[in-house]
C-alpha cells in the first residue's frame, strides 16, 4: 500500500518499493518521490541525486545519476566522456508507469551489488512535470487502468509539456536542457502511457523517424537496437510493437510511424543524434503489468549499451561528422504512400449501436483475439530541401530566441558582433512570403504552417553592433538549422518569435491616397499595367475598392520596406 509520512519514507527508502511491487496498484507522490531519491543518494555513493533549476510550479527540478563521480562537475563530465543513458518519467503525471520502474531497477541493482562494470552512466528524471504530479486525482484519466492515483498532464501553468521542447516556454524545459547538454546522452527514453485502439500489446514505441537521421544513427536505431529489444523481450514474453498510430479508425486499416518532431521530447533529443524512443504502455493494461513491461524495456536497454557501447559510440560520432559534411539540409517530412504490412495482435471489433446515443460505436471484443497481417505506412520522405549557409546573423534585439539558443550549447562566434567588420558582405535576408496560423491556440501560441519565404537576393545590409554570429559548423549544426531556418515544422518562427516582423506599422488613408494613386498609375506604366490585368482577371480585386488601392500602395515607395523582413540573415560564402 502507498505510504503516507515521510517519516516512514527516511527510516527505509525502499518500503516503498516493497509495497508498490505486492499492491501493484500505487505510484509515489511527488514528495514521496524525491525523498525516496534523496534517502538512496544520502545511503549510496554510488547514486547522486541533483536539483538541476526550478520548474513552473516553483518545486526543483532533479536528475538522479547512477554510475556518476561523486561530485557534480566531474559527474556530468563523466557522462559525456562515456556511454550515457538519460530516462525522463512523468512528463504526464498521469502516466507513471516509468515513474515505478526506475524505482523498481534501482532497488533490484542495489541488491544485486551495484554493479557498475561496464554500466552506462545512468541519468534519471524521477518527475519532470514537477506541477502536474502534485494536482494528484483518481480520475482525470477516464480511460485507463490504474493506479488508484495520479498526477495531472498539464503542468503549473497547464503546458503539455511533451509540445515545449523548441518553444521552451516552461521553466521545466530550461531545466531539461540543462541536464540533456550536461548528460549529452548517448540515447534517451521517454516513457508514458497510450490512448488509442484496444490490442493485445501491453507494450509499444516510437523510434525516431529512420529517414530523418543520419545514417549511421538510423542503422543502428533501426537494424540493430530495435531487433535486438523486440526478441529479447520475445523471450521474456512481452510483445512489443510500434506505436499504433492509425491511419483510420480500427488497426485492421493500417498503422503509421508517428512523426517525432522536435516539438516532442525524443525529437528534440534526436537533433543532437541521440538515439531517442518513447516507451508507451497500452492504458487498459494492469498498472504492474505496465511498469513491469516498462521495466523490462529499460533493463535491456542498459544491457545492449553496456554490451554496444562503442558500436554506439562510433555511429553518434559519424553522425555528427555526416552533419558537417551536409551541404543541403532536408526537410517537411511526410508520410508516403508506401504500404508495406505488420504482423499485429488485436482484437476483432463490431460497430453496435450506443445505449447512450442511439448511433454505431466502436467496440474491441477481447475474447476474439487475432493475429494477422495489416497495412503499415513506415517510409517518410523530404518535401522541399535548402541549403545550408556559413552562418546566420540574428538581430540582439530577439533576446528570447537568444536564450534559447544559449540554453541550448549554440555558440556564437567571438562574442557580440561586430558590425564595421561586414560593411561589405553580402548577406541574405528572409522575407516571408506566406504562412498558414492556426485558428485557435496550441499550448499557449498560434502556431504556423506552410511557411513560404520570397527570394531576396544578396543584399548589403546595415547590420548593428551586438547582434549575435551563428556559425553553423558546429556540433549543433542539426539543431541551429531547425530552429532558425523560418520554414521549418518547429522553427522560432514556427512558434510565434517573430510575429511582430509579419506585422504592417504603417497604412494609409483612402480618401487621401486616391490622388496619390493616379500620380502613381500616371508614372508607372508598368504598374498599371499590372494593375489593369489584375483588375482583369480578378472580380473580387475588381469589387474591392480598398484592395485596389492597396495593391498600388504596395508597389509604391510609401510601402514601409521593412514588412515582413525577419532579423534573420544567412551568410553562404
Amino acid at each position: 500500500m502507498r505510504l503516507h509520512t515521510l517519516f516512514l519514507i527516511l527510516c527505509s527508502s525502499l518500503s516503498f518499493l516493497s509495497n508498490a511491487q505486492l499492491d501493484g496498484n500505487t505510484t509515489p507522490t511527488y514528495l514521496e518521490l524525491i525523498e525516496i531519491y534523496s534517502q538512496l543518494a544520502a545511503d549510496h555513493d554510488e547514486i547522486e541525486l541533483y536539483s538541476m533549476g526550478e520548474s513552473d510550479y516553483g518545486l526543483p527540478i532533479y536528475v538522479c545519476v547512477l554510475n556518476g563521480a561523486q561530485d557534480s562537475t566531474k559527474t556530468f563530465e563523466k557522462a559525456r566522456n562515456s556511454t550515457t543513458l538519460m530516462i525522463n518519467n512523468g512528463i504526464h503525471p498521469g502516466e507513471p508507469d516509468g515513474i515505478n520502474a526506475c524505482l523498481i531497477w534501482i532497488e533490484d541493482w542495489i541488491k544485486a551489488g551495484k554493479n557498475t562494470k561496464d554500466m552506462p552512466v545512468i541519468g534519471i528524471i524521477p518527475s519532470y512535470n514537477a506541477g502536474g504530479m502534485i494536482n494528484r486525482s483518481s480520475s482525470s484519466r477516464a480511460n485507463q487502468e490504474g493506479p488508484d492515483e495520479y498526477g495531472f498532464r498539464g503542468n503549473a501553468q497547464n503546458l503539455d509539456l511533451n509540445r515545449d521542447f523548441i518553444k521552451m516556454d516552461s521553466k521545466n524545459m530550461f531545466a531539461f536542457a540543462k541536464i540533456f547538454h550536461a548528460l549529452d546522452p548517448d540515447a534517451f527514453i521517454d516513457t508514458h502511457v497510450s490512448n488509442g485502439a484496444d490490442y493485445q500489446y501491453t507494450l509499444t514505441y516510437i523510434a525516431s523517424v529512420k529517414e530523418r537521421m543520419a545514417p549511421t544513427m538510423a542503422e543502428i536505431t533501426h537494424n540493430e537496437f530495435v531487433p535486438y529489444m523486440t526478441g529479447n523481450l520475445a523471450r521474456q514474453d512481452i510483445d512489443m510493437i510500434s506505436y499504433v498510430n492509425l491511419a483510420e479508425d480500427v488497426p485492421e486499416k493500417g498503422m503509421s510511424i508517428f512523426n517525432d518532431l522536435p516539438r516532442y521530447s525524443m525529437g528534440y533529443a534526436a537533433l543532437f543524434n541521440t538515439m531517442s524512443f518513447t516507451i508507451e504502455t497500452h492504458m487498459l493494461k494492469a498498472f504492474n503489468d505496465r511498469t513491469q513491461a516498462t521495466l523490462s524495456f529499460l533493463k535491456c536497454t542498459i544491457v545492449w549499451m553496456s554490451e554496444n557501447s562503442d558500436d554506439l559510440e562510433r555511429a553518434r560520432g559519424d553522425a555528427f561528422e555526416y552533419d558537417q559534411n551536409l551541404a543541403k539540409f532536408p526537410f517537411n517530412y511526410q508520410l508516403t504512400e508506401q504500404k508495406d504490412s505488420i504482423l499485429f495482435k488485436g482484437f476483432e471489433h463490431t460497430f453496435p449501436i450506443s445505449e447512450v446515443t442511439g448511433l454505431k460505436r466502436l467496440k474491441y471484443h477481447r475474447d476474439q483475439p487475432f493475429e494477422k497481417y495489416i497495412p503499415f505506412y513506415q517510409t517518410y520522405a523530404p518535401k522541399n530541401d535548402l541549403e545550408i549557409p556559413d552562418y546566420y546573423v540574428i538581430g540582439r534585439q530577439c533576446t528570447d530566441v537568444i536564450e534559447r539558443l544559449k540554453a541550448n550549447g549554440v555558440e556564437f562566434e567571438n562574442g557580440p558582433f561586430d558590425a564595421s567588420k561586414y560593411r561589405d558582405v553580402e548577406f541574405e535576408q528572409y522575407k516571408m512570403k506566406s504562412f498558414k496560423s492556426s485558428t485557435r491556440p496550441y499550448e499557449g501560441h498560434f502556431l504556423h504552417s506552410k511557411m513560404e519565404i520570397d527570394a531576396v537576393d544578396p543584399v548589403k545590409v546595415m547590420i548593428k553592433n551586438g547582434d549575435l554570429l551563428v556559425p553553423t559548423n558546429q556540433r549543433n549544426r542539426r539543431f541551429i538549422v531547425s530552429v532558425l531556418e523560418p520554414e521549418m515544422p518547429d522553427s522560432y518562427f514556427a512558434w510565434n518569435f517573430f510575429d511582430s516582423y509579419v506585422q504592417q506599422k504603417e497604412y494609409f488613408s483612402s480618401y487621401v491616397f486616391e490622388d496619390k494613386a493616379v500620380e502613381l498609375l500616371a508614372a508607372d506604366p508598368e504598374l498599371k499595367k499590372s494593375f489593369e490585368a489584375k483588375k482583369a482577371a480578378d472580380k473580387d480585386f475588381r469589387e474591392n475598392a480598398y484592395a485596389q488601392l492597396y495593391f498600388i500602395y504596395q508597389h509604391s515607395e510609401f510601402y514601409e520596406p521593412t514588412h515582413n523582413l525577419l532579423p534573420l540573415f544567412r551568410i553562404v560564402r
